[in-house]
């Protein structure tokens, strides 16, 4: 297939997270709202298009954006509805396009046999139909960019924002990339950014003038020459759908530094439960538990544990989980816990920690368990690194003891399905309303009202 003759289209959900939740509480719609971590070092996971008029943005901490835009609603993320859209979204678009290169849970690429050798309204009536099909299956907007490569298709799609369609012209590339800095491209960052405008080159079409020898002098032959190539509008990557996650995995960052052992082994109970469930709905068994540790002061230690054997034993992965946590913990508190899964295999052969560990980690020399007096594995990794911005994998499963909160979804027997709007000094409001009701009504309890009970938030889908 000729380059003139190649479509490729970059299709995105807009504001996806927030979208979500103005889509199932419609109070909510029209008005700006945040989604992300609620505590003192929470992080934005998703703005709505009001909250992003205001400068709110993704991977911004909660309390900064709120105080740039006092009149958002700020909720926790609910990875439940999200992953449930998202699969609904995703197979609307594989009708269309088999061929799926997915980037996350809201965006795609896609290189539809169907547009091969079309001209550009033939282009944009299929992504006209796909919209209305991605909307009319989930009630929520999809913004397309078609070009002649990846790289363009999704400068388009930002473009095509919000709830639209850009179609870059064959030919048309240069037009488009050229007066664009260089940061836009794949494969810039800050370091090659600074290089480069040492260099005195700030714009793609300063880049795309220099002579490849110029650019792998300035980058390297690996990096230049892909980034040279791309500068001029030459982008043949194929889209190929992308291979099966290499491991699962459940993280958190706590409010506060946790100081106390038993709180940390609680913490690492739950992430080893949300990752395993993720681990299990894959329908694949594991051989390695590795466990990170982010003290107070942002540096990162990791642990790793590895059998010979598969396994989806909870039990076994809590325990190990626990214990690489608790040698793992740094002098100062606690900030960030995580708890993944790796040497993933669909043959499962037995209990992980039956036949005798065999464990690794990327240091060196074994440390004492200091709560068995066994040895374990001596710290992999200390690293300052950033907070992490993105969405927790799954956030673990509410408890029924604790006291309600803004955004937790609420059951209740005459009122149906709802969620609180606030909580408080002994009472707690509840809008009642679903994707289908439109605006509900807002009722106050009391916080020890019987007759109020957690929901399942897929029950606001409804």
């Amino acid at each position: 297939m000729s380059p003139s003759s190649r479509w490729v289209v970059h299709l995105d959900l807009d504001s996806f997270f927030a979208s979500a939740e103005q889509l199932t509480r419609p109070t909510l719609r029209g008005r700006p709202v945040l989604v992300g971590g609620l505590g003192p070092r929470g992080i934005v996971a998703g703005a709505s298009g009001e909250a992003k008029v205001h400068g709110a943005r993704s991977a911004m901490p909660m309390a900064q954006t709120r105080r740039r835009c006092p009149q958002a609603v700020a909720l926790p993320p609910r990875t439940a509805v999200y992953r449930t859209l998202s699969e609904t979204f995703f197979g609307v678009v594989r009708a269309a396009a088999p061929v799926l290169e997915q980037v996350a849970y809201d965006e795609t690429f896609a290189e539809p046999a169907a547009l091969a050798g079309a001209d550009e309204d033939e282009v944009l009536a299929w992504a006209e139909a796909v919209r209305a099909e991605v909307r009319s299956a989930t009630g929520l907007a999809v913004s397309v960019g078609a070009g002649s490569g990846k790289q363009v298709a999704k400068i388009a799609s930002g473009l095509a924002k919000p709830d639209g369609v850009h179609v870059v012209a064959q030919g048309g590339e240069r037009a488009l990339l050229d007066p664009l800095p260089v940061r836009a491209l794949w494969g810039i960052g800050p370091v090659a950014e600074t290089t480069l405008a040492r260099a005195g080159v700030t714009t793609v079409a300063a880049l795309a003038a220099l002579e490849l020898a110029e650019v792998t002098a300035l980058l390297g032959s690996a990096v230049g020459t892909g980034l040279h190539r791309l500068a001029r509008g030459i982008d043949d990557r194929a889209v190929t759908e992308r291979g099966e996650a290499k491991q699962v995995s459940a993280e958190t960052t706590f409010d506060a530094d946790l100081s106390d052992v038993v709180a940390v082994r609680r913490a690492v109970a739950e992430l080893a439960g949300s990752a395993h469930r993720r681990l299990v709905a894959s329908g694949r068994a594991a051989r390695t538990v590795t466990v990170k540790v982010r003290g107070g002061d942002f540096a990162t230690h990791t642990r790793s544990e590895t059998t010979l054997v598969a396994s989806t034993d909870l039990g076994a992965f809590t325990e190990t989980a626990r214990r690489l946590a608790v040698a793992a913990l740094p002098d100062a508190g606690v900030r960030l816990v995580g708890v993944s899964y790796a040497g993933l295999t669909t043959a499962v052969q037995g209990s992980l920690f039956d036949d005798g560990p065999e464990t690794r980690a990327a240091g060196a020399a074994a440390v004492e368990d200091p709560e068995t007096g066994g040895m374990l594995p001596a710290v992999a990794v200390t690293e300052a690194l950033p907070a992490d911005a993105r969405l927790a994998d799954e956030e673990p499963a509410p408890d029924p003891a604790r006291e309600w909160r803004t955004g937790d979804d609420v059951g209740h027997p005459e009122h149906g399905h709802g969620w609180v709007q606030g909580a408080g000094h002994g009472r707690v409001t509840v809008r009642f309303e679903t994707r289908s009701t439109g605006p509900g009504r807002a009722i106050t309890f009391t916080g020890e009202d019987g007759a109020l009970a957690r929901a399942d938030p897929l029950g606001s889908l409804a």
